[in-house]
């Protein structure tokens, strides 16, 4: 397996000129088990269950008016992966002084490049501008659908905190479940 030790990767803060491949990379995947949601009286608890067939998403585009490799806010950043053949991936995080939590808003990685470490490498920088803010921990979503992106969480050390199961209402995702996991900063 090729890891980023192996390829020629950029490691780096997304610049303007970023934006439109930010844009345009595809976050979609594929999976064969997703995570089924049960709502008990006191919580809840999370069954993986295979899918057949194998379940592909793509991600509907955001709405966004933000500029997303724009460096205006001193508590956000967006980072990039860049290989030999343009973006891998980008990592798109906020600090929220107020609980100091740094917030993964969006991070995604092409296809061509996933099980490689980029992913991994991305949260390494989010962390790193985590322990510059002084976060205490490191937040994210991800759809109940993603068990693939779950299990990479899991790996990072990341563990489940919380359940919405109206996030997605009115939206493509409707009947998902956004799972929330967190972190401690390291």
């Amino acid at each position: 397996m090729t890891t980023v030790d192996d390829m020629d990767y950029e490691f780096r803060t997304a610049r303007p000129e970023d934006s439109k491949a930010i844009e345009a990379l595809d976050g979609s995947f594929t999976t064969r088990t997703i995570f089924r949601v049960i709502v008990t009286e006191d919580g809840f608890a999370l069954q993986e269950i295979p899918v057949d067939p194998p379940i592909h998403k793509v991600c509907p585009a955001e709405d966004a008016d933000d500029d997303p490799a724009a460096e205006e806010d001193p508590n956000s950043r967006t980072f990039v992966a860049v290989g030999p053949d343009g973006l891998a991936g980008f990592a798109a995080v906020s600090y929220l002084p107020w609980n100091r939590r740094l917030a993964i808003e969006d991070i995604e990685v092409a296809p061509a490049h996933r099980d490689q470490g980029v992913g991994r490498t991305l949260v390494g920088h989010a962390i790193e501008f985590a322990r510059e803010c002084g976060a205490g921990h490191i937040w994210l979503e991800v759809t109940n659908m993603n068990a693939p992106a779950i299990h990479a969480y899991q790996r990072m050390g990341f563990t489940f905190c919380g359940l919405d199961t109206t996030l997605y209402d009115g939206t493509p995702s409707s009947g998902e479940h956004a799972l929330y996991m967190s972190m401690p900063c390291p």
